[in-house]
């Protein structure tokens, strides 16, 4: 999750860089926006209570369309795959050997890993080795930075590699007992997989790694895309636009054959939030860096200089104080701080607007918080 450098990007105005004094000046500042949009959208949905009023702010069932709650995690792969040309490129014209640069990239996927296992075993209250969001993280983007040096072309043919390979194993892999095919809940390959090998062996999702690289790797075309000096800002806020079009409308169309499915990230999952991220992505380029409404940014930015902070230490304090403290209620009763304090909102609002109130309050009070340790220039890098 180190944060990305633009080369040609315009220095921040001088409202942004007093609030966020560790922004270097090459910074793409619409993408720590949509990088701390995405932040944001993680801990709204991951802390709201009383989700269940807020349909769009839930993962879908299976055989529902996807919601908005679905995007969040594809569109972080998709920033990391941004990201990864301008770190490399920053990293190589330092002077550093790209074995050097590839080395970094398995120390930053291995504590990622080791992150990722920290807050999974922290919520069991037991070592737990598996597959989370962060080890998800790690895996595609190590994959992903080694494919790095290939040409563009060869990166379009290994993404369609993965993505096709990937929806023919769905498709074609026979599940003993129901035959080939089958793309229900609890009988389709990747579950089939899951459950009788993969589980085992605290490996249950590795399949998912595939599909995940491939959106990597579409973020690091569209890096590409942004990084290019040559190109005027205008062009390349059509080439977003158009890609974003593009990776959405093929994803529409291969629902038909294999629906969109977060559970088992489905190829025609992996193109629709991919290009709906390229064009979220194309509408904050446009905003700040195009059209110069940056002041507004900084909300953001805040977030999405400092990801790791963010996501890593709100849930670890989550779970180690306010989950684990226990107050008495009024009536006697022994109930976590956490839900002590959600049960006041929802006693001193309506239940629907005490969740909201609530939820901004927390977002506000990790927003000041890394607006501190950026004003500090503490930017935990991986």
């Amino acid at each position: 999750m180190e944060t990305a450098q633009a080369g040609g990007a315009p220095a921040p105005s001088p409202t942004t860089d007093a609030v966020i004094p560790a922004a270097k000046p090459q910074r793409l500042m619409s993408l720590d926006a949509f990088r701390g949009f995405t932040i944001v959208a993680m801990l709204v949905v991951n802390n709201l209570p009383d989700a269940g009023r807020f349909h769009q702010l839930n993962h879908a069932n299976w055989g529902e369309f996807v919601t908005f709650c679905d995007m969040i995690f594809p569109w972080f792969l998709l920033i990391v795959g941004v990201a990864l040309p301008f770190a490399r490129s920053a990293r190589l014209s330092r002077g550093v050997p790209l074995r050097q640069f590839l080395a970094h990239a398995v120390k930053r996927a291995a504590t990622l890993y080791f992150l990722g296992v920290l807050i999974d075993s922290s919520v069991s209250k037991r070592l737990v080795v598996g597959l989370g969001v962060l080890q998800l993280i790690a895996l595609a983007y190590l994959c992903a930075a080694c494919a790095c040096e290939l040409r563009r072309g060869a990166r379009v043919a290994l993404i369609a590699l993965l993505l096709v390979g990937y929806w023919a194993l769905i498709r074609f892999l026979p599940v003993p007992g129901i035959g080939m095919g089958s793309f229900t809940e609890d009988a389709n390959a990747v579950a089939y997989l899951n459950r009788v090998f993969l589980s085992r062996v605290g490996l249950k999702g590795f399949l998912s790694v595939a599909p995940a690289t491939a959106l990597v790797l579409i973020g690091s075309l569209v890096g590409d895309l942004l990084r290019d000096k040559a190109k005027p800002v205008s062009w390349k806020l059509a080439g977003l636009l158009v890609r974003g079009c593009a990776l959405a409308l093929a994803g529409l169309a291969w629902h038909h054959s294999i629906p969109m499915s977060k559970h088992v990230w489905s190829p025609a999952y992996v193109l629709f939030a991919g290009g709906l991220g390229i064009l979220v992505l194309a509408l904050f380029y446009w905003a700040i860096d195009l059209s110069g409404f940056r002041r507004w940014a900084f909300v953001f930015v805040i977030y999405g200089v400092n990801p790791i902070a963010a996501y890593f230490i709100s849930i670890m304090v989550r779970i180690h104080t306010v989950q684990e403290w226990m107050v008495a209620t009024p009536s006697g009763d022994k109930v976590s701080m956490w839900n002590f304090i959600i049960s006041w909102y929802a006693a001193a609002f309506t239940p629907g607007a005490g969740a909201c109130v609530f939820i901004a309050a927390y977002i506000g009070f990790w927003w000041l918080v890394l607006w501190w340790m950026s004003r500090r220039g503490i930017i935990w890098k991986v």
